[in-house]
């Protein structure tokens, strides 16, 4: 699965193939068909591996907190440190997110993270509107997809671009700049 993910990953789903799997895995070509029968099978067995790993885990997390910001940063930490041996798998769900766009028959209803963090926030920022931490005329809408863009553009960053090392100081600069606290500008 890991070998499945980085393949995926760098080329792409249709560069990707069960040969250069089969290679990144040290397994033979037959042994990765004996389990998955097609590409678009073993494809949804990642998507689904990966999500559940890494956007589950990060929505349970954030369940645990009860203000937006803590919960939108517990979602952060838990999906860009999720399996830090494993950048590839960062990688991969902004990859399977761009691949869906390209696509849309490898969408699951079941396992689609950029659905399900979708979900996520939805959930969030109207919960925040109910608990009075923002106000009642918020447009739900277009928040929601620039806190969407946020947390897959940090994806990104965990993926392909950051250093691990770097991660919980970018979570934490972001949950400045959504608490107002990163700069003071003058009037």
């Amino acid at each position: 699965m890991r070998a499945a993910r980085e393949v995926f990953s760098e080329l792409g789903y249709d560069a990707a193939t069960f040969q250069a799997i089969a290679v990144r895995a040290d397994l033979t070509r037959p042994a990765i068909n004996h389990y998955f029968a097609s590409k678009r099978v073993l494809w949804a067995e990642v998507v689904r591996q990966t999500d559940e790993a890494i956007v589950s885990a990060g929505i349970a997390r954030a369940q645990e907190q009860t203000g937006l910001i803590g919960r939108l940063s517990a979602f952060l930490s838990a999906a860009t440190q999720a399996d830090v041996e494993d950048r590839a798998a960062a990688a991969f769900l902004v990859t399977s997110v761009l691949e869906t766009q390209r696509h849309p028959e490898l969408v699951s209803e079941e396992h689609d993270p950029l659905r399900n963090s979708r979900a996520f926030v939805t959930w969030a920022v109207n919960d925040a509107i109910a608990r009075g931490e923002l106000s009642d005329d918020t447009d739900v809408d277009h928040l929601v997809e620039m806190l969407v863009a946020v947390v897959w553009g940090m994806g990104f960053y965990a993926g392909f671009v950051g250093d691990r090392s770097e991660l919980g100081a970018v979570v934490h600069k972001l949950e400045l700049l959504l608490a107002n606290k990163l700069w003071n500008l003058s009037e």
